[in-house]
């Protein structure tokens, strides 16, 4: 049961809108204090990490044996070469890995907005009281989105296609105004 959102349920948040990027959930009940909206923001990903450790063992069984029948030859540095290279291709794909499950959470539940943006080991993780959230872009339409209140602010979009953050920016603000004016039942 989708609708398009008009000027006036915009302004109370009464329409239910397919989100693009978020998921409702409600409890049983259909209550207000039973409903949330998570936003989770991922890298794309073209291969799993299985399917990058096989093309990665794929490409040192090909260039060990391209190298070695080099060296069979009389190539004698071709074999240090290549495992140079490899070497070299195997730090950057576990800088690859490092970074692949890199992500962005923002959870809209009873009386909380919480925000996570993990990169490598760093998590940080911000809470606001949603009736106090500003969504802004930081410089402009395609920018990251920035989150603030209460003294704190974190930036979200990393994931998000420039051209699509405004339409994210708006999905938040529509879910904090739903969540306002009490109409998240």
């Amino acid at each position: 049961m989708s609708a398009q959102l008009t000027g006036r349920d915009r302004a109370v948040g009464a329409a239910r809108v397919d989100l693009r990027f978020g998921q409702e959930s409600r409890g049983q009940a259909h209550a207000k204090h039973d409903w949330s909206v998570r936003w989770q923001l991922e890298r794309s990903h073209t291969l799993a990490p299985r399917q990058l450790l096989l093309c990665y063992l794929g490409l040192c069984l090909l260039s060990s044996a391209i190298a070695a029948a080099f060296w069979s030859v009389g190539a004698l540095m071709a074999m240090p070469y290549a495992g140079a290279e490899l070497l070299a291709v195997g730090a950057a794909l576990l800088f690859y890995a490092r970074h692949a499950a890199d992500n962005e959470s923002i959870r809209l539940a009873p009386g909380s907005l919480v925000v996570e943006y993990a990169s490598g080991r760093h998590v940080e993780r911000v809470e606001f009281t949603p009736a106090w959230v500003r969504i802004e872009p930081e410089h402009g339409d395609r920018s990251l989105i920035e989150l603030s209140g209460q003294g704190r602010k974190i930036s979200v979009g990393r994931f998000v296609r420039p051209e699509l953050r405004r339409e994210l920016a708006d999905e938040l603000r529509w879910a904090l105004r739903r969540w306002s004016h009490g109409t998240a039942g």
